[in-house]
């Protein structure tokens, strides 16, 4: 062993261990100041979390706060003053050979009244183009009318949503408002109660006339039975298009959500335009994820109009996907979902009827020869509508349209949902982390190590769970359903299971 000034002598067998040892403690002291310095980033977060968990309440607490002002300041605000800051619903509940009980619908006598819109717009993007403004210079626009298909049980919703009392008729975001009061609100900008049609079974007449009393008495077309939506949406058209052969008219249906009411407004003028050149026109929806439960546009070349710069040919309709389908669709950028809104000259319209589906066609007509009489209307309502087809009006028009180039869709980029089961519901409602999303009054749901789910406590009974992820819980006064929100879409054959085992009652 050779000497080496200023090195310790080690005894031979620690020589050569000596610097593998420094190093395996250099390693760990590095490790450690990694956790260390993880540790700290972990508790700031944490903290940044608390704070803003901290904000989220405090902003609710003030919008309570401040719609429990706005009651006391009118006297008719959105809550009764006997449950002022309950969330949930206030209708009535939906009717039961069996139990009553507090429910959380919406009160139409507990709606405030209409306030005037705004006259301003303020434009907002759409399609492919930064920014798309407003065509005309208020919101309002001369010759289109508005129609409003408010129809369906809302099957995938039971038991919340009843043959009477379908889901159109409630209050599904906790704000105030019920599915066809927010359509109404929305669409009235546009088209004002004159120009602004409800097309319902006699079933729902009277709620509808309670929860719109704005809605003016002969523009509420009443159908004798389901038909699906071109027979509705037809005999609107034919019986507008005698009122006004200038006529455009729109469809939206009475039980969707749609957010970002600019771009919706800017999408709807834009559409208005194209139908002007003899187009039947729908509004394409941007996706956000590859659904299943939708139909798809595939969006064909512009068509190049100056008033409606985003607008383009529908070149197919594609019926409700598989998974792996719908992902290639995103995958290319040139589908969009299909809402079911149209927009259209009610004469071009039915020119487009008469073409494909001539018997349907001549049915509405002798309807619409009659409907200002109202003895003869029901008695060629009795004897026309039974015979008529029961077809939707993407079956009846808009796909046999398309392959002939005379539809045309505007891509737009407000949020949207149909609102189709219990699954799409729970996406809309608010919840604190890793909790079920509640649909009512809060304090009659308590959880353990619950994430997920939605729970919907109608019956006024305290509601408890304990490590049980991603349930529906739909509690009502009459029936409980218990599912899983991935088998949501499912609940419709429960409702057949039910009619078949004789508790029609309960539908």
């Amino acid at each position: 062993m050779s000497f080496v000034p200023g090195r310790p002598v080690l005894p031979a067998g620690q020589a050569n261990s000596a610097p593998n040892t420094l190093g395996v403690e250099y390693m760990f002291s590095q490790i450690m100041e990694a956790v260390q310095k993880s540790q700290v980033e972990i508790s700031d977060l944490r903290q940044e979390c608390a704070d803003l968990r901290m904000a989220n309440a405090s902003l609710e607490r003030q919008v309570r706060e401040g719609l429990q002002y706005h009651s006391n300041g009118n006297g008719n605000g959105y809550f009764n003053n006997s449950r002022i800051g309950t969330p949930g619903f206030m209708t009535p509940v939906p009717g039961s050979p069996q139990l009553r009980a507090k429910s959380p619908f919406l009160s139409p006598h507990s709606i405030p009244a209409l306030a005037a819109p705004p006259s301003i717009h303020v434009p907002s993007p759409l399609g492919d183009n930064a920014l798309t403004a407003f065509p005309l210079g208020t919101r309002d626009i001369p010759g289109f009318y508005v129609v409003i298909p408010a129809g369906g049980a809302g099957t995938r919703l039971w038991p919340l949503s009843r043959e009477d009392h379908p889901k159109f008729l409630l209050d599904l975001t906790l704000k105030g408002r019920s599915l066809i009061q927010a359509t109404w609100d929305r669409l009235l900008p546009l088209s004002s109660p004159l120009r602004t049609t409800v097309v319902a079974g006699p079933g729902h007449i009277r709620s509808i006339r309670e929860q719109l009393p704005d809605l003016l008495a002969h523009n509420l077309f009443c159908e004798p039975g389901p038909k699906d939506s071109m027979a509705a949406i037809g005999l609107a058209a034919a019986v507008l298009a005698r009122r006004d052969p200038e006529a455009v008219i729109g469809s939206f249906a009475a039980d969707h959500m749609i957010s970002g009411d600019e771009a919706f407004l800017s999408a709807v003028a834009e559409a208005v335009e194209v139908a002007k050149k003899d187009y039947l026109v729908t509004i394409g929806i941007a996706p956000s994820h590859p659904s299943t439960g939708f139909g798809y546009i595939r969006l064909g070349e512009k068509l190049g109009m100056k008033e409606a710069p985003n607008s383009r040919l529908v070149s197919s309709f594609k019926e409700k996907p598989d998974a792996r389908t719908a992902a290639a669709y995103i995958g290319t950028g040139n589908y969009r979902w299909n809402a079911g809104m149209f927009v259209t000259k009610a004469t071009f319209l039915m020119e487009l009827l008469a073409t494909y589906n001539k018997d349907l066609h001549d049915g509405l007509q002798k309807v619409a020869a009659a409907w200002n009489d109202e003895v003869r209307r029901d008695a060629v309502l009795a004897e026309v509508w039974p015979e008529l087809e029961k077809i939707a009006i993407d079956n009846a028009v808009a796909e046999p349209a398309a392959a002939e180039g005379k539809v045309a869709v505007v891509p737009a980029t407000f949020g949207w949902d149909d609102v189709g089961d219990f699954s799409s519901l729970a996406d809309l409602l608010p919840a604190e982390s890793n909790q079920p999303r509640v649909l009512g009054d809060n304090n009659l749901v308590l959880t353990e190590q619950v994430a997920g789910g939605i729970v919907v406590p109608g019956s006024g009974r305290l509601i408890t769970c304990l490590g049980v992820d991603d349930l529906v819980i739909v509690d009502m006064p009459d029936t409980l359903l218990v599912t899983t929100r991935a088998r949501s879409q499912e609940v419709k054959r429960l409702v057949k299971k039910c009619r078949d085992a004789g508790w029609k009652t309960l539908l």
